[in-house]
């Protein structure tokens, strides 16, 4: 198909998808009524959680999810489900010799795991469009039984410096004796859901395999009474849905078997439970199935002798029509539609393989949208299944007012089959470039009476919805807008803007209430997602006493207070009312930044003169009351965290805001020591531009000289989160009779703390490498052209800011590009990975990467912020002089 390209991004509106999501903003059609929403990982979840300790992984097991009814959601392969998850649609697969139906994908609990869980399957998400019109993703089905136990016994017998044991260790793939199971769904229109199955043989030798297409209820009536039980029937050839929601909908398909069961537990008055299909197809027990052909749970079994090399495909359709007499004709425009979107979107990327990485990094982006349900003060309280007494003491007792029931961008769809809010700010990024509706509904969702706490937190995750997450998602909305109103023109979604600003102020006024300790406009935080990074478990009590005044923690506020000030100003452009917020979050960002060099007028500052670096710093009560104060000298992502504190302003913006302008002025003039510190206010920059920052022009120097030094930070791949100097001089910590150590790890961690599968002690994560590219770009938007540094340090080679930022995003680009040798760095760990373009060509987008080498580590499926290479591969607009 010819297709010409249109330069501007409102074009993207002009697509048929582009229609399409035109017609869910304004309400016309609902095509977010069916999507990718079912979790691939139901089990081992804090909702599906009734034990009497509180140990998820424990209580509701990978084994006991096949024959145990879910309380909160469901799970399946390569699902789909209605926006509310009342009608679920999944494939179980049977190759013959497994011990039982793959339904769902296994991976290793947080224990079972030498670092973490850990899924143990192979499967990608390849394609998608924003209104799920069209969907693909390839799980790879090996031939022989998979090796449940033995992923289990080796990796709980390695220790944590040692590799994962994977399923391609196993031999399993070798000869390539597997099925890729290509899974493809369309809509025919926005109740008519298409689903193609093709299944090829990758081996030599012909092997059988077992489809079956299963459609069921989520089981509401197990748990509230006087909810009627919903049925599916057969019924003209057709599974036909008995339920308010969707009496007008079957599911019809190729030539197959039917089968009937109930989404419910065994029990003697069940007697087609959950895992019949299970007991039917693997155990030969047909006695299982229900005769009548009726039940909560249906499938449409398939079954073929598949050829070496060859493909077979299985269809089914769930919707008002009945026949597939146009099936091919509907997924083939689907499939064209999907490639004019892309097409227009990455008209000005001209490298097909960076059209590859983007394209499949914004279908996981898609395929991570789930359904999540968690009323809280219900799950508490109990309803037809009661809680354990124990739980009106554990976690999230403080959280009564949640009631979650919504689509929700996921971090990973087996790992964290539940949402991080500050993982959702940086998802929303990438979900914008093709749906920013969709992305400020998200960001609005999270502000909202059912998520905010009544005292202005932001809820963490659903293991300790209390724990502190970094502030960004006044950040997130301020670039979502920006995103938003660079495709539509105009003056952007002021509305939008407007009112998560008034809920964001709640949840600033409670950093400030809740988290500085002293009262000195320095902020602990704690955890703050940086899981292992410090000498100490920053969420737990420090077991020195005291506390530690963080540097990340503080630096997350100046950088707050910008974000706040610039949506403030934003506001008063067009309503003055928001002229005073401004200055006022200015005046906040000046006090923290004050704090920051000279704490309660003691001369103390978390910035190092001698070693040109931030630090966090314990404070100790001593036998007098008075504060000792220890810098903990570690060189880590916690000392360059303040880069993001930056913000320039235009000169149209003071002639238009002349008080804002007047109120800086008097506040620099009469306190002329700050001016200095934080900003460049009396001197404009390149295009008369002022700049606020925490760190001006020689700090900026010293702090870069640090990161952009190959032995320290820079790495061939992006920033490591840790100075690579303390591979060999590990940072030590004494008090007490108690050795504290940090070491430089690369990969995966080598402690357990935080569980163990999560490293922030040297690897390459992407959302800060992100944010250290953007605040480049913005000190660039000041000091232009003439401001130079060395890059790399060490070299005698100087760039300017701008061209560092560009430098460190193709970094980042290249951990999934194909290198001179045709292999992609995130599978640097596998042979098979880097050789098979079978494997080699479809992307997994690892939570983390190898300091050293780009190794994929950590969870594999963390599109959610890793997609934000998606956004760099985004190009750019010039930058105005």
């Amino acid at each position: 198909m010819q297709r010409t390209c249109c330069p501007d991004s409102a074009s993207l509106a002009q697509t048929i998808e582009g229609r399409r999501l035109l017609q869910q903003e304004s309400g016309e059609k609902n095509w977010y009524r069916w999507g990718p929403y079912l979790s691939e990982r139901q089990w081992g979840t804090v909702r599906e959680d009734y034990s009497g300790d509180g140990e998820p992984w424990d209580y509701l097991v990978h084994d006991d999810a096949r024959c145990k009814t879910y309380r909160w959601g469901e799970d399946g392969l390569a699902g789909f489900s209605d926006v509310e998850q009342k009608l679920c649609l999944g494939l179980a697969l049977w190759n013959g010799k497994d011990p039982i139906l793959k339904e769902r994908l296994f991976g290793l609990t947080n224990a079972q795991g030498n670092h973490g869980e850990d899924v143990k399957e192979y499967y990608y998400f390849l394609d998608a469009l924003p209104s799920h019109a069209y969907c693909k993703m390839l799980y790879k089905y090996p031939q022989e039984a998979f090796p449940y136990a033995e992923l289990e016994e080796h990796n709980s017998r390695r220790k944590a410096e040692e590799d994962e044991y994977e399923l391609i260790d196993t031999g399993l793939f070798d000869d390539n004796r597997y099925f890729d199971i290509l899974v493809e769904y369309g809509k025919g229109d926005i109740d008519d859901i298409l689903l193609k199955v093709s299944a090829t043989n990758r081996a030599a030798v012909a092997h059988p395999l077992t489809v079956i297409v299963q459609l069921w209820y989520r089981n509401v009536w197990s748990f509230s009474s006087g909810v009627p039980r919903p049925a599916l029937k057969l019924q003209d050839g057709a599974v036909h849905c008995d339920h308010p929601d969707f009496s007008d909908l079957s599911m019809v398909g190729d030539q197959a078997e039917f089968l009937f069961c109930d989404n419910d537990t065994a029990a003697p008055d069940v007697p087609y439970p959950k895992e019949s299909f299970h007991l039917a197809v693997v155990e030969s027990r047909a006695e299982s199935l229900n005769p009548a052909m009726t039940g909560t749970k249906a499938g449409l079994k398939f079954e073929a002798m598949v050829e070496a090399k060859e493909t077979v495909t299985f269809r089914a359709r769930l919707g008002r029509n009945k026949t597939l007499e146009d099936f091919e004709q509907v997924m083939n425009q689907r499939r064209d539609e999907a490639d004019e979107f892309y097409h227009q979107l990455q008209c000005r990327i001209a490298d097909p393989e960076k059209r590859l990485i983007q394209r499949q990094a914004l279908a996981g982006m898609i395929w991570s949208k789930q359904f999540y349900y968690y009323d809280v003060d219900r799950w508490l309280e109990g309803d037809l299944i009661p809680p354990p007494s124990s739980r009106q003491g554990g976690r999230n007792r403080d959280w009564r007012h949640m009631r979650n029931r919504d689509v929700i961008s996921m971090p990973d769809t087996w790992e964290y089959p539940w949402y991080a809010t500050w993982d959702l700010a940086f998802h929303c990024l990438p979900l914008a470039l093709i749906d920013s509706y969709f992305a400020k509904q998200q960001l609005l969702l999270f502000t909202r009476e059912n998520y905010l706490h009544p005292n202005g937190q932001l809820p963490a995750y659903e293991w300790n919805f209390c724990d502190v997450n970094p502030p960004v998602h006044a950040w997130g909305c301020w670039r979502v807008f920006q995103i938003d109103r660079a495709q539509r023109g105009g003056d952007g979604d002021l509305a939008f803007l407007e009112q998560v600003f008034h809920k964001l102020l709640l949840n600033f006024t409670w950093w400030v209430n809740r988290k500085d300790v002293e009262e000195l406009n320095v902020f602990q935080g704690g955890f703050l997602g940086l899981d292992n990074i410090g000498v100490f478990d920053r969420s737990k009590p420090l077991p020195t006493g005291g506390h530690i005044n963080q540097a990340d923690g503080t630096a997350w506020m100046a950088m707050y207070s910008l974000n706040m000030m610039r949506i403030a100003l934003e506001l008063s452009l067009h309503n003055p009312v928001y002229e005073e917020m401004a200055i006022k979050f200015f005046r906040h960002f000046l006090n923290i930044a004050k704090a920051m060099t000279n704490m309660a007028g003691c001369g103390i500052g978390l910035w190092d003169e001698d070693d040109k670096f931030y630090y966090d710093e314990l404070s100790l009560p001593d036998q007098h009351g008075e504060m000792q104060r220890i810098a903990l000298k570690v060189r880590s992502l916690v000392g360059i965290i303040p880069l993001f504190a930056v913000e320039t302003i235009e000169p149209e913006t003071l002639s238009r805001l002349p008080r804002f302008g007047q109120a800086l002025n008097e506040i620099f003039d009469k306190e002329p020591e700050l001016a200095g510190l934080v900003s460049h206010w009396h001197e404009p920059g390149r295009g008369d531009r002022r700049l606020l920052s925490l760190l001006r022009g020689h700090r900026m120097k010293r702090l870069l000289h640090r990161m952009l030094d190959p032995g320290e930070f820079l790495s061939e791949y992006g920033i490591r989160s840790l100075s690579k100097t303390h591979e060999t001089n590990p940072y030590v910590f004494e008090m007490a009779g108690q050795r504290y150590e940090i070491k430089y790890v690369p990969g995966e961690s080598t402690n357990r703390m935080f569980g163990g599968n999560s490293n922030w002690r040297g690897p390459i994560w992407l959302p800060i490498n992100f944010l250290i590219i953007e605040s480049l770009q913005k000190f660039h938007h000041y000091y232009g052209d003439d401001f130079k540094i060395e890059y790399p340090t060490g070299s005698g080679q100087y760039s300017t800011i701008l061209e560092v930022a560009e430098h460190l995003s193709k970094r980042l680009v290249r951990l999934f590009q194909l290198d001179e040798f045709g292999q992609r760095p995130i599978y640097h760990h596998c042979e098979r990975m880097q050789q098979d373009p079978e494997f080699r060509d479809h992307l997994l987008f690892y939570e983390y990467f190898h300091g050293d080498n780009g190794r994929g580590v950590g969870a594999s499926h963390q599109t959610g912020w890793t997609a934000l290479v998606a956004k760099l591969l985004y190009p750019r607009r010039p930058l105005r002089n």
